[in-house]
């Protein structure tokens, strides 16, 4: 479980931005799944790995944890968190309220260049077939759209409740035609945003959460969950 943080790792003895390395090494691994939810995250482990005190270890613990990527539990010390049904659904809750507006304020100021990047990205996605990278490429593809917004407060507010849930969305990927019906909807959200359609990009993409949460919510058991 810890394969990926090993490869990462490096002599942060010295180096001030120890405990920013480490966080990012644990937090992508627990977006990406490598790190599972309930599982426990060993202080003495990881700083044996990055070759620091557990001081700064702590400190990225803390970090996730503000996050809600992590908790605290009496006698077991760090774990990775799972968020229940009901906080999924406020995720996603928060997610339709900002990210429809978030490509309405996008179209309006588009790029040539933004329109460029998304398209990259989303041929990327075509030939992916690995759900971990495919959902980062995933990421790339909606961090374009919403580039041109002008609104870096909603978006660092969706991209952290997306932080608690990506292992998820990555997870319900394998499912049956998870990653080319996820793949027809981001054609046709970028096909609106070229023509520059401010109200079908919004539509689309409220459809799209909802699409996404669903699928989710099915992939954890609990099926006909549905966004009103």
């Amino acid at each position: 479980m810890y394969d990926d943080l090993k490869q990462r790792a490096i002599d942060l003895g010295k180096t001030a931005s120890s405990s920013d390395i480490i966080f990012d090494a644990l937090r992508d691994a627990i977006i990406s799944g490598s790190l599972k939810a309930g599982e426990s995250i060993r202080q003495e482990y990881i700083a044996k790995i990055f070759n620091v005190s557990r001081i700064p270890v702590r400190e990225a613990l803390k970090r996730l944890e503000s996050q809600g990527l992590v908790r605290n539990e009496r006698y077991k010390g760090a774990i990775v968190s799972s968020p229940n049904k009901e906080e999924i659904r406020e995720i996603y809750e928060i997610r339709l309220l900002l990210e429809p507006n978030i490509i309405r304020y996008a179209v309006q100021n588009m790029s040539k260049g933004t329109l460029r990047i998304a398209s990259e990205c989303l041929d990327k996605l075509a030939a992916e077939q690995d759900s971990s990278k495919w959902g980062e490429l995933n990421r790339q593809f909606h961090e374009a759209l919403y580039r041109d917004a002008g609104r870096p407060i909603h978006l660092k507010i969706v991209n952290d409740s997306i932080d608690r849930i990506d292992s998820y969305i990555r997870a319900q990927l394998n499912l049956s035609g998870g990653m080319e019906k996820a793949h027809e909807e981001h054609m046709a959200i970028l096909e609106a945003c070229e023509a520059g359609d401010v109200e079908k990009a919004y539509e689309l993409t409220v459809s799209h959460i909802k699409d996404s949460y669903s699928t989710v919510m099915t992939h954890l058991g609990h099926t006909g969950a549905m966004l009103d």
